[in-house]
C-alpha cells in the first residue's frame, strides 16, 4: 500500500515505515503529524485518485526531529570589476516517519 501526499510545496510517494523529509514544521520529536492532503492511495490492485484529493483519507506520522541538508554555494561574481559575493545556505527540514495510511 503506498499513498502520494502533497505537503506544503512538493509531492511524495510514501509507504508505511518510510522516513521522509518534510519543510520545517513546529512540532516536537514524538508527536504526531497528520498529512491530509491526499492524492493518490492504492493498495492491493485498487487505485483511488482524488480530483483533486482522495475524500477521507488520510497519512499519519511520527515527528523523529529534525535535520540539515546540503549547504548551497551562492557565488555572485562579475568579471573585471572586483566584485565577488561568497554566501551559502543551508535548509532546515524535519524527519517524519510514516506509520499509518487510511483510505
Amino acid at each position: 500500500m503506498y499513498a502520494i501526499v502533497s505537503d506544503r510545496n512538493q509531492q511524495l510517494t510514501v509507504r508505511v515505515g518510510d522516513e521522509i523529509t518534510c519543510d520545517l514544521m513546529d512540532a516536537a520529536p514524538g508527536s504526531e503529524v497528520v498529512f491530509d492532503n491526499v492524492l493518490l492511495v492504492a493498495a492491493d490492485g485498487k487505485t483511488q485518485v482524488g480530483k483533486p484529493q482522495v475524500a477521507g483519507a488520510t497519512v499519519k506520522g511520527e515527528v523523529l526531529g529534525t535535520t540539515r541538508g546540503k549547504k548551497i554555494v551562492v557565488f555572485r561574481f562579475k568579471r573585471r570589476k572586483n566584485v565577488r559575493r561568497k554566501t551559502g545556505h543551508r535548509q532546515s527540514y524535519t524527519s517524519v516517519r510514516i506509520t499509518d495510511i487510511n483510505a
